[in-house]
């Protein structure tokens, strides 16, 4: 499966356009992690436990876009666009939306 945040594939045609798919993941993130967390903002650095989570995060989205895709019988995925939002009372959620046109190549 191509995945790609341009509207074409070069090199290639667009044969059929199967719909509009999405991936999206809601993630917690807990109280250990907001605590190292807030030691990296007070020492200064950068927050590994939040890059994870949020790689995590968009690659699992991911995965899920490219099965909706491959569901409807699509072989690529042309204009991917990745939201990212924060959620919950005290911003405690993070969630990754991508969203993208499932297609069929020549």
């Amino acid at each position: 499966m191509i995945l790609t945040t341009t509207p074409s594939v070069e090199g290639r045609s667009i044969a059929e356009y199967k719909g509009i798919v999405f991936g999206e993941v809601i993630s917690g993130v807990d109280v250990i992690k907001d605590f190292t967390a807030g030691l990296s903002n007070f020492f200064g650095g950068r927050s590994a436990t939040y890059e994870d989570e949020l790689t995590s995060a968009r690659e699992q989205a991911l995965q899920e876009l490219e099965q909706r895709a491959a569901r409807l019988g699509a072989d690529a995925v042309v204009g991917i666009d990745v939201d990212y939002e924060v959620l919950g009372s005290n911003n405690g959620m993070l969630m990754v939306t991508i969203s993208g046109t499932a297609v069929t190549l020549r």
